[in-house]
């Protein structure tokens, strides 16, 4: 990873702060050789060590960081899954909000390298990162090129709206909140007036399904989601789904390891 700065706080190239968003998503693999031969092959991305280690790789899509690979299923006993970080101001203040509304934290907080993070699941038990510290790439740059969002698929988006609000500190009047607001059945996150999540009613807790329980989904934007997916299939991805909203066509994937995430035409 190469922070902008050294300063705890997540901070925007402007300078100003930001806290609540996401701000990365990262996939925790079990192979990260076969893992970036897949994303490589199919969403053309470029690969680059990180000064976190040999188990970490950054993606680029033109030489704009997208999103980080590592190699620590296994060693975290967790799902191989795509997982989004939300920056926060203190990982230890955020942990302790966590738990006392009845949600789970699974990891840390623990140190690495330019920052804290910590992994825990909302009381519906989808999965979420926090970051505290410097920030992976130009949050600026990477929101606004919106190469990669999450959507929340949960059981009440009111609900989880409310949970992340007090655990993150949306909708609060201090600089560098996102804004939260009720728009076309859905829960969307803004900052700095773009879309940077958006939470959905309707997943079933008891699902046998896992991709219907509740969970945090990663949409990659490409031109043309369906020629996309067509590659994913050829180098061994499962089709699990397609559509077309509002903005355009998507298709939903399963990688060889199992992680879910969409390709879409915009957020």
């Amino acid at each position: 990873m190469t922070p902008p700065s050294t300063d705890s706080t997540a901070r925007l190239g402007s300078g100003a702060p930001v806290f609540g968003a996401p701000c990365w998503v990262s996939l925790m693999a079990r192979d990260l050789g076969a893992a970036t031969d897949f994303y490589g092959a199919v969403m053309g991305w470029t690969f680059g060590p990180v000064r976190l280690g040999e188990e970490f790789r950054i993606a680029r899509a033109d030489g704009v960081p997208v999103a980080g690979i590592s190699a620590l299923a296994t060693a975290y006993q967790v799902a191989v899954a795509w997982t989004p970080y939300f920056a926060v101001e203190d990982a230890d203040v955020t942990v302790a909000r966590i738990r006392e509304r009845g949600a789970t934290v699974a990891v840390g907080p623990v140190a690495v390298y330019t920052g804290r993070g910590a992994l825990a699941a909302d009381r519906d038990g989808a999965v979420f990162g926090i970051w505290q510290g410097p920030l992976v790439a130009n949050w600026e740059g990477w929101r606004d090129a919106a190469l990669a969002w999450t959507r929340l698929h949960t059981r009440d988006a009111f609900d989880a709206a409310i949970f992340y609000g007090e655990v993150l500190d949306w909708g609060c009047d201090r600089p560098g909140c996102c804004d939260v607001r009720y728009e076309h059945d859905e829960v969307v996150l803004r900052h700095g007036g773009l879309v940077v999540a958006r939470l959905a009613s309707g997943a079933v807790e008891a699902a046998p399904d896992p991709n219907l329980r509740p969970h945090w989904h990663t949409h990659f934007t490409v031109d043309d989601p369906r020629a996309r997916a067509e590659r994913a299939r050829a180098h061994g991805a499962t089709v699990l789904g397609d559509g077309v909203s509002p903005t355009g066509p998507w298709v939903r994937l399963s990688d060889p390891d199992g992680a879910t995430f969409t390709l879409s035409s915009r957020v």
